[in-house]
């Protein structure tokens, strides 16, 4: 692979420009230090428009920060507007702009997400601040994805979960507080081998088992999109591979709906089923480049994708090129068409659609977009035949699925169940019922999009279609439960103010409806006829699904939970 120093050269230091009569050289002139520093940083990662935000994290990972002159020198190096470097540079929240000359400062970021909210994290963040001390900053952070183990504490690359302030602190004096990764354990190809794995993948290749069979077996199972929008996979793959080729392949594993976890349980723990899956849906659509867009809060997950890969790589196999990227801390990167301008390197902005990414998607060719819950369950329906799945579901649903549930419960987890079952099924069955001393007050079926189900929903399908006569979606199957002891009010302005923080800004709806929401919901009184009119623009007018859905909850909390608006008062 040639060095970018095949194709650029350090430039001469700044002097006078006599050429125009100029004084000096315009603009932010690069660093000749700063640029050896990007070089050796950046190492053999090609130099790339596309890979900007794996280089701005190649730079954030060696420095603690993004320091400016870094930035203006890899500006330089990629050939691109230093414009072009800040605005997504700035656009993601785990990126730190920084022009301070002394060391970066150990960053400490707590969740304030729903649940680490109910269990504390407003009293954890002050206890924290007051302990740290100098050298120490302290902020807030979106949902990080392991909402059963609230409240939750990122340093680096290491999380504190059911944090207390003495925990942190004692994190914070170790020698590299959160820096790096412990290595772990996953599970071998060997073992997955062993139990059957790959022998699907295999009768594909080796034409024992059609294509058509395939997509015809995915149709009878009824697999949907399990990352929240429930389009048929089979039918969307037929679509694909309808398109004339080069077709690619993108899979969302940036789960960032606060309450959701499934994916990181499913990367964890069994990462070669996913592989497999993702492998037979790129023969199918014969996508001969696959991009797997990862939260950057799932470093765990990383390094078991990235053994996974390396396995399947030494095994030998004919493979597609596996890309495996980072996002950066943006909710709308979960938005597929956001996700694949991520993966252009630009800010994760929503596309009008039509055109559809099967149409026109990642580099502007036919894309399957797939997330990893529907591509974990592509072998086993496969060997099993589409009945096995498929009559599993519960009181009319089909298939099953994967619920995360946090909150008030005496065991929250990840827990497979029959699609449509009930809360009360799912409490009782799973996860030992509510915890000691609360009282099922409510529930959100389907994380911060899903609207506050009061609890005599609770006998509910929790299933595509069954929520939305009462305000609900299952999305995700995000379930947060919550008691007696919580405000539904408080819960749905911690929600707004999600939505509000994480908007892209691109549509007025949503960018302007979101930060008036919030205004509207602080109020000691709500104006239930304006919230409802505001809310009715962001859903018909917002370009994309947060801006639809993020009335939800002020709209269900109006609708059950009128005792909760009598005081309201921030």
């Amino acid at each position: 692979m040639a060095s970018a120093d095949h194709h650029v050269g350090v430039p001469k230091a700044p002097g006078r420009h006599r050429a125009r009569g100029r004084p000096a050289l315009k603009g932010r002139q690069t660093d000749p230090e700063a640029l050896a520093d990007l070089r050796r940083l950046l190492g053999d990662l090609p130099r790339r428009a596309d890979l900007l935000v794996e280089h701005l994290h190649a730079i954030q990972d060696g420095e603690g920060r993004l320091p400016r002159r870094a930035l203006t020198a890899l500006a330089h190096e990629l050939g691109m507007a230093l414009a072009e470097i800040y605005e997504v540079a700035s656009f993601y929240h785990n990126f730190d702009i920084s022009d301070a000359a002394e060391p970066a400062p150990v960053t400490v970021r707590i969740c304030d997400s729903v649940v680490c909210e109910m269990y504390g994290a407003d009293a954890l963040k002050q206890a924290i601040e007051k302990a740290a001390g100098t050298g120490v900053k302290v902020k807030t952070a979106a949902c990080m994805g392991r909402c059963d183990q609230a409240p939750v504490v990122r340093i680096g690359n290491h999380y504190t979960t059911e944090a207390s302030a003495a925990d942190v602190v004692e994190r914070l004096t170790e020698a590299e507080p959160g820096r790096g990764l412990a290595p772990t354990a996953y599970p071998s190809i060997g073992d997955y081998e062993a139990a059957g794995g790959y022998a699907v993948l295999d009768r594909c290749r080796d034409g024992d088992l059609a294509v058509d069979e395939v997509l015809t077996c995915l149709e009878d199972a009824v697999l949907r999109g399990l990352g929240g929008a429930g389009f048929p996979t089979g039918r969307k793959w037929r679509f694909v591979r309808a398109e004339p080729g080069p077709r690619l392949m993108a899979v969302n594993a940036d789960e960032s709906e606060p309450g959701t976890f499934k994916d990181r349980h499913y990367l964890l723990t069994d990462p070669h089923r996913f592989l497999e899956g993702t492998l037979i849906a790129a023969h199918v659509v014969e996508a001969a480049d696959v991009y797997i867009y990862l939260r950057d809060e799932y470093p765990d997950c990383r390094q078991a994708l990235e053994t996974a890969i390396a396995e399947l790589v030494e095994s030998g196999r004919e493979l597609p090129t596996l890309h495996l990227r980072r996002g950066a801390g943006a909710y709308i990167c979960g938005e597929e068409s956001a996700m694949l301008e991520s993966l252009e390197g630009k800010r994760g902005l929503p596309r009008h659609k039509p055109p559809f990414p099967s149409t026109v998607g990642l580099f502007g060719r036919p894309t399957l977009i797939n997330n990893v819950e529907t591509l974990y369950w592509v072998r086993d329906i496969l060997d099993r035949g589409a009945s096995w799945f498929a009559d599993q579901g519960r009181h009319g649903g089909r298939g099953i699925r994967a619920y995360s549930v946090s909150g008030r419960v005496a065991r929250p987890g990840v827990y497979v169940a029959p699609a449509g079952i009930t809360l009360s099924e799912l409490l009782a069955e799973h996860c030992g019922g509510m915890a000691p001393g609360e009282r099922l007050k409510g529930f959100l079926p389907g994380g911060a999009s899903g609207g506050l189900m009061p609890a005599d929903k609770a006998d509910l399908p929790l299933d595509f279609g069954s929520l939305e006569p009462h305000g609900g979606l299952i999305g995700s199957a995000a379930i947060v439960v919550f008691s007696d002891r919580d405000s539904a009010a408080d819960i749905a302005r911690n929600l707004m103010r999600f939505f509000a923080d994480e908007s892209c800004g691109q549509c007025t709806p949503c960018r302007a409806g979101t930060e008036k929401s919030v205004t509207l919901m602080t109020d000691h009184k709500w104006d239930g006829d304006l919230i409802t009119e505001l809310s009715a623009c962001m859903s018909d007018a917002s370009i994309c699904g947060l801006g639809q859905a993020a009335p939800n909850a002020p709209l269900t909390v109006m609708r059950y939970f009128a005792d909760d608006l009598k005081d309201t008062a921030s």
